[in-house]
């Protein structure tokens, strides 16, 4: 059984795969609480399954692009749990696993973009060609920069519509699709390592000055 969570959006999502599709899929009701609400949802997903910790088999994660506190909380999880159950873990970048929802639902028939909000009126970004294999990116950027008449998937578009006019679905990362991706192998398989693309806001402070 594969777990398989996210944690780069503002709501944490959770799912379980069996080898032939995801059996569980559970998503946060509060956002910006990933800490909190991470190992809770893990738990209900086990037992709605009816498993235990010690039957999976191997763990999913999504790397992100996305906020530093979000993204360490998934993804040191995903650590502690391979660790401890000595299992594998898999990283995939969340956009990716937003592109291949929007292809496999048919959201997208041709080339297209996601985009996710970085905040500070930025965006997480990559292009896809009409399979879902990414062809630019992840970065992030001002969504004026990126402008585009292409489909748009991800949050980004509905918070810039003047930028990406012609939104489409899914908005954020399902675990479900996460997990689907990894059993799959739909898209690229990376180290669970954050995506963070910048760095985080904060910083080390600096060393004071000696008194003369």
């Amino acid at each position: 059984m594969l777990l398989a969570f996210d944690t780069a959006t503002p709501l944490v999502t959770v799912a379980l795969h069996d080898g032939s599709d995801a059996v569980v899929e559970l998503t946060s009701e509060r956002t910006m609480k990933h800490g909190e609400q991470l190992a809770p949802l893990i738990d209900r997903a086990l037992a709605e399954a009816g498993i235990v910790r010690q039957d999976l088999t191997a763990i999913g994660v999504g790397v992100g692009p996305g906020p530093f506190t979000g993204l360490r909380v998934g993804l040191v999880t995903a650590r502690t749990l391979g660790f401890v159950l000595e299992i594998p873990v898999y990283g995939v970048c969340s956009l990716d696993v937003i592109a291949i929802e929007a292809v496999d639902t048919g959201a997208v028939s041709e080339e297209f973009v996601v985009a996710t909000d970085a905040r500070r009126r930025e965006v997480y970004l990559a292009t896809y060609d009409a399979g879902g294999l990414r062809l630019d990116g992840p970065l992030v950027d001002r969504p004026a920069v990126r402008a585009t008449p292409l489909p748009v998937a991800g949050g980004g578009a509905l918070l810039y519509p003047e930028a990406f006019p012609h939104a489409v679905g899914p908005t954020r990362p399902s675990a479900g699709w996460l997990a689907r991706a990894v059993t799959d192998e739909r898209a690229e398989l990376l180290d669970p390592e954050p995506l963070y693309l910048r760095r985080p806001d904060a910083v080390e402070p600096a060393r004071p000055k000696p008194v003369s």
